[in-house]
């Protein structure tokens, strides 16, 4: 008798060792449906704050909790098996102390099951970085365009476009490799700014629109598979249009429904005419 071994998730031990091995595949997930169709492709799934846009409508990611994080974390969670699952620190959460930042994170990851957390923030952020690391929390920052910062940067604009810029988010990202992040996702700056840290960090980076020079790269699901209508990051490439083949499967279903063909009685519990 054959017997089926589970594979194991993978860790962050495991995506700290793919720097100069191998590139990060990762995409956001927030349901139990499109976490298991992502899971044994991807390393890593990130339950992002994004959802407050992508599945709730909202303008921006600022309002999103604590508790809807740790739901849908739960949700991915439950779904895989494979991919290491992060979950994003909603705004508010963390910035007012490392003490809040440990309780925040600590519910998410006890709540979920996910394997760490990621948070947004330059050198400021480090030592809340640093706080959690060594209280047993897995680190992932995120520096360059940060959008739980979108009304100081003033939109969704590029970072690092002056010599300036580059230089402070190059030392945003040094800052949290010191204080033992496992990687740091730069999202939204120029490719020059976004190889030159590749090459100073020794932990991955992650690039969301930071050019293929980082170590893996992420994007919101939705995006490449054209469910999010027309807010799509000039940098998001859609590999699919999902949206188009449900809404001609809905309207068929709706056309048969008002047609009285569906459902068949004879389809309907094994009952036949």
């Amino acid at each position: 008798m054959s017997v089926h071994r589970q594979a194991k998730r993978i860790s962050v031990p495991q995506l700290m060792a793919y720097k100069g091995e191998r590139k990060i595949a990762a995409l956001t997930s927030y349901s139990a449906p499109f976490a298991r169709l992502l899971d044994e492709a991807l390393d890593m799934i990130l339950i992002g704050d994004s959802t407050a846009m992508v599945a709730y409508g909202l303008p921006d990611t600022l309002s999103f909790t604590v508790e809807q994080m740790a739901a849908h974390a739960a949700a991915v969670v439950r779904s895989t098996e494979h991919a290491c699952i992060i979950a994003d620190m909603p705004f508010g959460s963390y910035q007012q102390s490392p003490q809040q930042a440990f309780a925040s994170a600590a519910h998410i990851l006890a709540a979920s099951g996910a394997d760490g957390v990621k948070l947004e923030g330059g050198v400021t952020m480090a030592e809340t970085t640093r706080f959690l690391v060594e209280r047993g929390i897995p680190v992932l920052a995120h520096v360059g365009l940060m959008p739980q910062y979108v009304n100081t940067m003033g939109g969704f604009k590029a970072q690092g476009m002056t010599d300036e810029s580059a230089e402070r988010i190059l030392q945003d990202a040094i800052a949290h490799q010191h204080a033992g992040a496992f990687g740091v996702v730069l999202e939204g700056v120029a490719e020059a700014l976004g190889r030159r840290i590749t090459e100073t960090l020794d932990i991955p980076t992650i690039g969301i629109g930071a050019s293929p020079a980082c170590d893996g790269q992420i994007l919101v699901t939705e995006d490449i598979l054209g469910l999010s209508g027309d807010r799509i990051p000039k940098f998001a490439r859609q590999f699919a249009d999902i949206g188009s083949q449900i809404r001609l499967a809905v309207e068929q279903y709706a056309n048969e429904v008002r047609d009285g063909e569906f459902p068949r009685l004879e389809n309907c519990f094994g009952v036949k005419k």
